[in-house]
């Protein structure tokens, strides 16, 4: 409520007046329907999924992390700009009123009250001030000011009401008439200029997770607040038009000089003194409310990122005894001062933040059209007339999107340099950690994978019945429960003259139907069901490598007793060169079977090229049960006390971003990192290590080579693929 009601329409009607005239009523009462279909996803959305972020969460939820970091760093944008808008219409009406109190003392106001500086500076003094009171307390704020702006629109609406009725005859008819002045044209530049005037709703979702009873609350909360924001806007609107407006004149005329304030002198028309200073005070509190209202969504968009590192991990630091925010609301705040110092007026902010949040709004109805179709589950809170609502919601969101884009060239222009550099952001700063912090949030809970439409495939080449069960049931924490796959591949040697060696050949397949059954035997008594797949090739190295890329398997899961063997070793970097997948190589005995007494060992080091993949086993084997992790630093010389604490927290944080619980750190001192991370794993444990990468090439590395073969530990050894 307090960034809905009155802070746009004070703000922005008189543009929306300028451009169509009276029929700004439709443009609000259409955009008002545009809401309340993007109000009915959100409100689905936000009851399947009751946590703080908004359309961030939904799309990552839904889409991948790089859509969800161009939907979080767009909205994190949205609700800036807003705040932007807001904290300009409070400067245009604060000064209005110093102004006018200036001017009744007797005196005459000094030039410089409506310069540029002055407007920013009363801005600036608002969103600093406001950030620190949200900084103060975690309950948002502004009640104050709702509360008082609402009587205030009461007595308007009333006090209008009251004009209408003893007005001449065809006042109305006069105000109204021309009704579209600027045709279907303007009518839709209205519409991109004010939408903003409606957005708020998508506030309860911001901070969804917040809220108490969500299910419940959120969409209530979302559809009530705009059903009495429009039972407040039309009437002003149509009162506005009509009695406002002074015999001679029409509301576009009046509206063309001082679009910002020309609430203000339609109310002194039909109020007289007493209605002038009652907008002006309805305006000071709406668009201080609705300040407070967006700086307290935009850190939660910002907290939320950095907890899911598609921002700087800094901006999750809250306070710690009231557990707001700091970080993000700072962040926030000097954003906004930024801006306020750079736009000029109240209409660009105002056609720049509903582009943006148009754009937002037409991904959550594509959002919530992906999340019906890719889950069973069904929302505590269902969109009527689905599929309908989305479709119409989102299409109608992004032709408006495109129309104010064209129209308004400032706002496309702003919204695309902000998304080009996040997007600079993103991939030279944050999308390394983002990527390996969601592959384990998805690895640890099945329900994303579903939700994003995925279902990966890990295929595992078995020749030794004896090892299947241990593959099996790693190649299953690999696989995302419920859609993913486990495809076992038995290759039978083809000799170059087959009628020559046909008895061999025969032996040769019975065997592999014997590998193939005894595996599947064993799996099934492990609780596993994984699929089966026979071939006949010349070289089964070429046809593990074929397989793989036929069924586009997410990883390949290959096993080994012994890397001694260099042929082997050369074998294994070809494949890794072959195929486009993720690739883990096991050393393991044959008795070796991943359980939940199994130690997980995690050598940290290099440039973090494997940390999407290590994340996603990570998450994997803590779904499985093993969540027994340490993870190790291996230094070559010796830390001084100070470095060794900074190293120690970072490394905890580190790991606390790809294992669920409180996960050991150690950092180790020695000249000799193969003995001491060989040292390190018991014989039941299992050490993950990760392969090089040098041009374009996979390799093993003689770090990873003598770690596995000097460790009696399982050792697994991982590829991110090219």
């Amino acid at each position: 409520m307090g960034a809905i009601v009155g802070g746009g329409i004070l703000v922005l009607a008189g543009v929306a007046f300028r451009e169509t005239g009276p029929s700004t009523i439709l443009a609000f009462a259409l955009n008002g329907a545009l809401a309340i279909m993007t109000a009915l996803s959100f409100a689905e959305m936000s009851s399947m999924f009751p946590e703080s972020g908004g359309a961030y969460t939904f799309a990552k939820k839904v889409l991948t992390v790089r859509a969800a970091f161009v939907v979080g760093w767009v909205l994190w944008f949205a609700y800036i700009v807003a705040g932007v808008l807001y904290a300009l219409g409070f400067a245009e009406y604060a000064v209005l009123a110093i102004d006018a109190l200036w001017v009744a003392s007797g005196g005459a106001s000094p030039p410089w009250l409506r310069g540029r500086p002055a407007l920013s500076g009363l801005a600036v003094v608002a969103t600093g001030a406001y950030s620190l009171l949200l900084i103060r307390s975690n309950k948002g704020g502004g009640q104050i000011e709702t509360l008082g702006k609402l009587i205030v629109f009461a007595i308007l609406l009333a006090a209008g009401a009251w004009a209408l009725g003893v007005a001449p005859s065809g006042t109305a008819r006069r105000g109204l008439t021309p009704f579209l002045e600027h045709g279907t044209t303007g009518l839709l530049a209205a519409m991109g200029f004010t939408f903003i005037a409606l957005q708020g709703f998508d506030l309860v979702a911001a901070v969804g997770g917040e809220v108490k009873d969500p299910e419940r609350n959120i969409p209530r909360a979302m559809l009530a607040s705009l059903g009495i924001a429009l039972a407040v806007y039309i009437p002003f609107l149509f009162l506005t038009s009509t009695v406002g407006v002074p015999a001679g004149q029409s509301i576009s005329q009046m509206s063309a000089d001082n679009p910002a304030t020309v609430m203000a002198v339609a109310a002194y028309n039909y109020a007289g003194v007493f209605g002038y200073w009652l907008v002006v005070v309805a305006a000071i509190l709406s668009t201080l409310s609705a300040l407070s209202a967006c700086i307290f969504a935009a850190s939660r968009v910002a907290l939320r990122m950095a907890r899911d590192r598609t921002l700087p991990r800094v901006l999750q630091h809250q306070h710690p005894t009231r557990g707001t925010p700091i970080m993000s609301i700072y962040a926030t705040a000097l954003a906004m001062a930024f801006l306020l110092l750079m736009v000029r007026d109240v209409s660009a902010a105002g056609a720049a933040a509903s582009l943006i949040f148009l754009i937002s709004f037409a991904l959550v109805h594509w959002t919530s059209l992906l999340a019906r179709q890719r889950t069973r589950i069904k929302a505590p809170f269902q969109t009527p007339w689905f599929p309908a609502i989305p479709l119409i919601g989102g299409l109608a969101c992004a032709v408006l999107a495109a129309y104010q884009a064209v129209v308004v060239p400032r706002a496309g222009a702003v919204t695309a340099v902000w998304l080009g550099f996040g997007v600079i952001l993103y991939i030279g700063l944050f999308a390394g950690r983002a990527r390996a912090v969601d592959a384990f949030a998805e690895a640890h809970d099945p329900r994303l994978g579903v939700l994003r439409g995925r279902s990966p495939l890990v295929l595992v080449p078995v020749a030794n019945p004896a090892s299947a069960v241990g593959m099996v049931t790693l190649a299953n924490a690999l696989a995302i429960p419920v859609v993913g796959r486990v495809v076992l591949l038995t290759v039978v040697r083809r000799p170059s003259d087959f009628a020559a060696a046909q008895i061999e050949t025969t032996k040769a397949l019975e065997d592999a139907n014997s590998v193939v059954g005894q595996a599947l035997t064993a799996s099934l008594r492990a609780g596993h069901t994984p699929e089966a797949l026979m071939t006949i090739a010349y070289d089964p190295w070429k046809e593990i490598a074929r397989v793989a890329q036929s069924y586009e398997c997410e990883s390949l899961l290959m096993g080994f007793s012994s890397l001694e063997d260099q042929g082997n070793v050369a074998h294994i970097e070809q494949m890794l060169n072959d195929v486009e997948c993720d690739v883990v190589v096991v050393r393991a005995s044959k008795t070796w079977t991943l359980n939940a007494d199994t130690r997980i060992i995690v050598p940290v080091g290099g440039r973090g090229g494997h940390d999407e993949l290590r994340a996603r086993l990570l998450g994997s084997l803590g779904r499985a049960g093993c969540t027994n992790v340490r993870f190790v630093q291996a230094n070559r010389q010796r830390l001084a006390p100070g470095i060794r604490l900074v190293r120690e927290r970072e490394l905890r944080i580190f790991a606390e971003e790809e294992t669920r619980g409180t996960p050991e750190v150690k950092l180790i001192e020695s000249g000799n990192m193969v003995e001491a991370l060989a040292n390190e794993a018991g014989t039941n444990d299992l050490i993950i290590l990760g392969l090089r990468h040098q041009r374009g090439k996979r390799l093993f590395g003689e770090l990873a080579l003598q770690v596995a073969r000097k460790t009696d530990a399982a050792t697994l050894m991982i590829s991110r693929r090219s």
